[in-house]
């Protein structure tokens, strides 16, 4: 994953990326309220899609603060297990991505660098 993420950083060379990666949802939230500074955010919630409200509301709480969330999963969650199928995300992001594989950070990337200001 790491080498892919190089590549998408190398396709624009002119843009500042941030990485963040964490198996605790407090660490998630800290993060995305801390980033209300940023032009756009690309979120994999991973299982956290599914089970948590926190996350959901604070999402909810940066785009309301004018900062562009995009929800990105590898795999296309509609085909998954039934209690995979429903993101907690999607109603609140300004566009979710499934199914594209790790293109999909490519397309999300694309999708905020192309936002008029």
């Amino acid at each position: 994953m790491e080498s892919e993420m190089i590549a998408i950083q190398r396709r624009w060379l002119d843009v500042h990326f941030q990485y963040q990666q964490s198996n605790h949802e407090g660490d998630l939230i800290d993060w995305l309220q801390n980033g209300i500074d940023f032009d756009g955010i690309v979120l994999n919630a991973g299982g956290y899609t599914h089970t948590s409200v926190a996350l959901r509301d604070t999402v909810e709480y940066v785009m309301e603060q004018g900062v562009p969330v995009v929800e990105v999963h590898i795999s296309d969650i509609r085909t998954r297990e039934p209690f995979r199928q429903h993101s907690l995300l999607t109603d609140v992001c300004a566009l979710t991505i499934v199914g594209e594989g790790i293109k999909g950070y490519e397309k999300a990337v694309d999708y905020l660098i192309n936002l008029p200001r």
